[in-house]
């Protein structure tokens, strides 16, 4: 049996910052595959408060069962966002709604957190865009030094690397870390990591309802992408 991996030690940052430290463009600051990151980091939001045993979910409904905040911005906005509804709502919905929260909260903590700098431009002098190069590349080393080891090394990975395994899984963010590996070799570990007996049942619940999720969502994004280019 692998012994589970230390993770080493990094400034903390969420699930969804790391999902986002991967996408981006070190030197350019821009994000690759954005409308699968976008869609990974919210739902990265949802297993993060069930790892931190805020939500339960339970047949695909997301319910609020620890209401107390947890200090990260990103993570009570989606908290009280989620308690603040009568009815239990399903994972893919909760997904949709935060996607612009939390994807902006996301990029907001890195620049806060000195991982990235952001830098306003104009594109052909008249649309204002922004981009987030790289300020200090530790975390992202840490994380990619991570996955590496988890999947192509076959080390047993902690809870929160196995999380964001299957949300890279989930949204088909494979190529994102693996540029150059073995494309179903990686996917093979991916889903199996994804699919192994490493949290706690409610844990489990939400990654699985969120890769379900992203896996749905996604395919409708790149079916519409396909149809709008025709």
């Amino acid at each position: 049996m692998h012994t589970p991996i230390e993770a080493p030690a990094e400034p903390p940052t969420t699930l969804g910052e790391q999902l986002l430290l991967l996408s981006l463009d070190d030197e350019s600051g821009t994000a690759k595959e954005s409308a699968k990151v976008a869609l990974a980091i919210s739902a990265a939001s949802l297993v993060e408060l069930a790892l931190a045993g805020r939500i339960d979910v339970t047949d695909d409904k997301v319910s609020v069962v620890d209401a107390a905040p947890l200090g990260e911005p990103a993570l009570d906005s989606a908290l009280a966002a989620i308690g603040g509804k009568d009815r239990p709502r399903k994972a893919k919905d909760w997904i949709a709604q935060l996607k612009t929260d939390t994807v902006a909260r996301a990029n907001t903590g890195l620049v806060e957190k000195g991982l990235v700098r952001e830098e306003r431009k104009k594109v052909l002098g008249l649309f204002p865009v922004r981009r987030y190069p790289e300020a200090d590349g530790s975390v992202e080393a840490a994380v990619r030094q991570r996955l590496d080891a988890v999947v192509l090394q076959g080390a047993a990975p902690d809870t929160r690397t196995a999380s964001l395994v299957a949300l890279l899984h989930g949204a088909k963010l494979h190529r994102l870390v693996f540029p150059d590996a073995d494309s179903r070799r990686v996917v093979a570990a991916m889903e199996s990591i994804a699919q192994g007996q490493w949290a706690a049942t409610a844990v489990r619940n939400a990654v699985k309802a969120a890769e379900e999720a992203l896996a749905t969502m996604i395919a409708v994004t790149v079916t519409t992408t396909v149809i709008a280019g025709s």
